[in-house]
Parts: C-alpha cells; sequence; structure tokens
C-alpha cells in the first residue's frame, strides 16, 4: 500500500512507524506538517497516496484533504479522550493505565471515528520517557491494527457518538497548571509536575532572579534545605529543596524572549553559572555503586551480580557531552578493574546514546573547538570498548540509538536491543561524515555495500530490520519496564555458559588480528581529518545544521530523503 505520514517533526513515534510499515512491504513517503498546509496539499497531490497518517500532528489537516481521503491521526489518549495534552493529563491526575486511538480525522478535534486504540500502563518517570516507550509500543500496535482493518476493507470504524464511548475534552495543560509553588507543594507533587513537562515544555520558574524553564526531575533522599533553595551540584543537575525534600534537576532551558543567546535546553549548573559566574554550590559526588536503597540521581551507575558487571548510563535525550564521555570512560576503566566475564553497558529504559551533544556545542564560545573535544571524548570512549579484550562486551539498547550512540553500541562483542527501538546509524542529515570508528565497526557487521547504504540513505531502521542486516545480534520482545530484567537473565546465561573463555580468547586473537591488517589508530585519523575539516570551517552546512536543530527552526519536505538534520536526531 502507498502511505504518506504526515507529520510536524520527524520524531521517534513517526520514525519508528515509518519503519515498521516500511518492513511490512509498504511504500512510504513523509511530508513534515510545520511550514503550513500547502507542502500537505503538494505531497498529496504528487505522491497519490492510498491512505495518510498522522503519527505526530501539532496543527490541524487541511480540511480538502482529509475530505477527500482516509487521514488516520495517531492520538495519545484512550477513546474517548479528547485535547492536545493529553499525556500531560494522564501524569498530572497519576493515571495507572492510559491509551492509545487511531481515529479518522474529521472538523472536531479528536472526534473521528475510532479505528483501533491499544491500552498501555503510565510508568512513573517523565512524559518524554513515557511517550517513546510505552504509547510508543501501544501506538505502533494500534497503527499496524488500523492499516491492516483498512487493506482488508470490511471493517467499519467505531463512531464515536455511541453509547459505549465516554468523551472527555481535556484542555491545553497550560504553565499556570504546572507552576511549582515550592513552600506548600511536597516532593511527590514537585516531581509530577517536572515529569509532565520534562522534554517539553518544561516547567516555568525563576532561578538567580531570571525565567527559566525546569526540564527532568528525579529525588533526593539524604539533601534537605529550605524550600526553593539551591542545595548542590551533581553531573550538571541541581538538587533544589521542596519543603519535605528535594529534586534533582538536570537541565534548564532559558526563555526565547530573555535576550540569552542559548535559549534552549541544557545542563542546569551551566546555565547557573552563565547567569552568575560567583555561584558556589557544592559539589555532591556519588560513587559508582550505589545502594539499592538509595532514592536519589546519578546518570551513571555501576553494579555487579556474579560474573557480570552492568554499567548503567542515562543522559537527557541521549547525548553525551564532552564531560558526559570522559567521566562514562572513568566509569568502563573502573568497571574494568572488576573481576567480571560479560560487561553489560545501557541504561535500563529509554535512549541508549545519540552521539555528541549539539545543545552544549551550539552553546559554546567556541563551537568548533568544543564539536572537536566533544567527538575526541567520544572517539576515546568508543575506543576503549574496542580495545577490551579480556571479558566480552554486551550493548544493551532500552530505546533508540543514533549517530555515534549507534557506533558506540556497534563497538561491543553483542547487541541487544529491545524491538521497539529505532537505530539511526549515519550521521548524514548533521552534514559529517562521522567518527567513533564507524568506518572499521559498521562494515564489518554489515558488509561494505549495506554500510554504505545506510550512510548515504540516512532513514530509520526498526529493530527487526537491524537484526536482520546485522547491526543487532539479539532482540529484546519485552515491554520498556521489563527490559533491565530480560538483560540481566540473558547476561547471566552468557556468563555461565561453557565456552565463554573460549569466546573471549576467541575475542582477543581476532582483534590482533584486525589491528595488525589495519590499525584503530588509522581509521581513527583519517575519520577525525574528515571531522576537523567540517568543524573548523564556518562555510560547512554542519553548523547551520545544527543551529537549526538545536533551536527547533522548522522546516517541510515531502521526502524522507529529502528530510532537515532537525528532524531525524
Amino acid at each position: 500500500m502507498d502511505i504518506l505520514l504526515v507529520a510536524s517533526a520527524f520524531n521517534s513515534l513517526s520514525q519508528r512507524v515509518y519503519a515498521e510499515l516500511s518492513d511490512l512491504g509498504h511504500r512510504v513517503d513523509v511530508v513534515l506538517a510545520a511550514q503550513g498546509a500547502d507542502p500537505v496539499r503538494a505531497a498529496v497531490r504528487e505522491l497519490r497516496p492510498e491512505l495518510v497518517i498522522a503519527p505526530m500532528l501539532r496543527t490541524a489537516l487541511p480540511e480538502d484533504v482529509w475530505r477527500e481521503h482516509t487521514c488516520l491521526i495517531v492520538h495519545p489518549g484512550p477513546p474517548g479522550d479528547r485535547g492536545p495534552s493529553s499525556l500531560d493529563w494522564a501524569i498530572a491526575e497519576g493515571a495507572d493505565q492510559w491509551g492509545v486511538t487511531v481515529l479518522q480525522a474529521e472538523a472536531a478535534m479528536d472526534a473521528g471515528a475510532i479505528w483501533a486504540a491499544e491500552p498501555f500502563p503510565v510508568a512513573p518517570v517523565g512524559k518524554s520517557d513515557l511517550y517513546r516507550n510505552e504509547a510508543s509500543d501501544a501506538a505502533v500496535t494500534a497503527v499496524l491494527t488500523a492499516v491492516r482493518r483498512y487493506a482488508e476493507g470490511s471493517y467499519k470504524p467505531q463512531r464515536q457518538t455511541d453509547d459505549s464511548i465516554s468523551v472527555v475534552w481535556r484542555d491545553a495543560f497550560r504553565q499556570e497548571r504546572r507552576r511549582i509553588d515550592w513552600e506548600r507543594d511536597d516532593t511527590e507533587t514537585v516531581l509530577r509536575k517536572l515529569r509532565g513537562a520534562d522534554s517539553q515544555p518544561g516547567v516555568l520558574d525563576e532561578l538567580l532572579g531570571r525565567e527559566v524553564f525546569l526540564h527532568g526531575g528525579h529525588p533526593e533522599d539524604r539533601l534537605r534545605g529550605r524550600p526553593g533553595a539551591l542545595l548542590a551540584t551533581r553531573a550538571g543537575a541541581v538538587c533544589r529543596a521542596t519543603r519535605d525534600g528535594a529534586v534533582w534537576i538536570p537541565e534548564l532551558r532559558p526563555r526565547k524572549n530573555s535576550g540569552d543567546p542559548a535559549p534552549f535546553r541544557r545542563p542546569a549548573a551551566s546555565v547557573l553559572a552563565s547567569y552568575q559566574p560567583s555561584l558556589r554550590l557544592a559539589a555532591c559526588p556519588l560513587p559508582l555503586e550505589l545502594s539499592p536503597d538509595r532514592r536519589t540521581w546519578t546518570d551513571i551507575r555501576y553494579r555487579q551480580r556474579g560474573d557480570v558487571g552492568f554499567l548503567a548510563f542515562s543522559f537527557p535525550g541521549g547525548a553525551m557531552s564532552t564531560d558526559q564521555c570522559r567521566r562514562l570512560l572513568a566509569a568502563y576503566e573502573s568497571a574494568l578493574a572488576r573481576r567480571t566475564s560479560v560487561l553489560v553497558l545501557g541504561g535500563a529504559r529509554d535512549f541508549f546514546s545519540n552521539g555528541i551533544h549539539l545543545n552544549v556545542i551550539e552553546a559554546a564560545a567556541d563551537p568548533a573547538e568544543e564539536s572537536w573535544a566533544n567527538l575526541n571524548a567520544m572517539d576515546d570512549l568508543v575506543e576503549a570498548v574496542l580495545c577490551t579484550t579480556d571479558r566480552l562486551v554486551v550493548a544493551a539498547l532500552a530505546g533508540n540509538a543514533a549517530a555515534g550512540g549507534a557506533m558506540l553500541a556497534l563497538a561491543a562483542d553483542e547487541v541487544w536491543c529491545r524491538t521497539g527501538a529505532v537505530l539511526n546509524p549515519h550521521y548524514r542529515r548533521m552534514g559529517l561524515y562521522g567518527s567513533e570508528f564507524w568506518t572499521y565497526t559498521l562494515p564489518r557487521r554489515v558488509g561494505a555495500d549495506t554500510a554504505h547504504r545506510l550512510t548515504t540513505e540516512a532513514l530509520p531502521v526498526s529493530a527487526t530490520t537491524a537484526q536482520r542486516i546485522g547491526l543487532v545480534d539479539r532482540l529484546v520482545p519485552t515491554g520498556a519496564q521489563d527490559f533491565a530484567a530480560e538483560v540481566e537473565r540473558m547476561a547471566a546465561d552468557v556468563a555461565a555458559a561453557p565456552n565463554i573463555a573460549r569466546r573471549i580468547s576467541e575475542k582477543a586473537a581476532a582483534r590482533r588480528s584486525d589491528e595488525k591488517v589495519r590499525p584503530l589508530a588509522k581509521y581513527r585519523q583519517v575519520e577525525l581529518a574528515r571531522m576537523h575539516a567540517v568543524f573548523f570551517d564556518p562555510e560547512a552546512p554542519y553548523h547551520a545544521l545544527r543551529s537549526a536543530f538545536v533551536r527547533k527552526v522548522p522546516g517541510g519536505t515531502a521526502r524522507p530523503l529529502a528530510l532537515p538534520a532537525g528532524d531525524v536526531r
């Protein structure tokens, strides 16, 4: 079937729907609606799709399009739910269960006939994490069901005028509802407000006399202070007191009209330092290994179960700054000092890694120098993984991976991937050649021809396709909340297998053999030469593409191959 996806951005859900529909043999095209209705009309005229699907849409489809074509809207709410802020309300109201509904577009918002619906559990996580995982799983199931029903031709969608559907309209969830009263709100209330706005739109607040949006929220079990007071820093985040505890806030975003030259999300401590260079908050580091009863935040942790080590990391948005790469490398080296036969890399859920931190780079005094430093720090980390020969290293992808983050995974001996994850193993859409030893690891896994296709077509790859072509070794068919436990079971089986010593020995021999054919240093030298030329050329497209991505400059197009970089990351 010829299907056109209409999306405000080619975000994680749009990419997953695109990849999974393509896997089923459908011809799928994409048009971005960020520049208005005309690109959508033009795409429909040119492509003449049999079905139009909107996985993520902030504006209404043009009336002439939905009147003349069957258009299915993916709404992140259960049947009968209506309004633009469905997930926000689910989190604010403490819902245990929510749902996704695929309905036919018509004049009234979310009022069309229902083609499919799928429930999902509401995990105690941030809205963006919930959206990319439980909600995404439900959305894809519902979309595939709706497409099958449409193709069969006999299904009659359920009108929402039926007595069986209870309609609930929920208004836009505005900042007045998100506002934190630091004197009165308890920690759980503060966390709920922060989690409901973690990626977008953030919670508007005031710090050091400046209006900023707070992004992300995690509990703290020991630090205490006057409600609203800043207490400490850790790994770029800041800790702020509530009336009965404290919370960690990883990122801040200055208001666009504040005059700040970098009005986008970045590590909270760096934003505050730019406002008040003399600010001195106590550093509050943690050991890599924490007691399981601690209720605090850190972005890197290590634990060990028998012969298996688990090095978990979770960075906002999956981006890894120079500092984060260096701290993760130090943690990796510490993990290598422990006696294990298997070392598992990756967080319990959500993003694995998206590579270098474009927001931090864009905010730097010299973005070219920061790009170079960040890339070298990322290369150092990947090289350490590639040079580990005394144990097996497993990259466990609970969620999406892109660019250098995907190549970090490929440096491991095995890649295990949750079935809902999407991989973008390419750099092209940011105008980059790429590094992280991809010219060694990618062809080694998928062959030269497929490596060339992946890096030039620059399209998202589903977990299923990733396994079929060799990017992924094992699929983990679980929900997001069960991924970590299943990976722990799988890793224990690998460590206990009678052939573990032989596998490690063969791995070490293969690395020595590859090094003789072409040293890793040579791959790095060639890749970095290409990247250096781009970073330090002010006219290189990378700088404009990076700025557009970070500052969310909208774009529009009718085909995935031409999608602007900012909509693909």
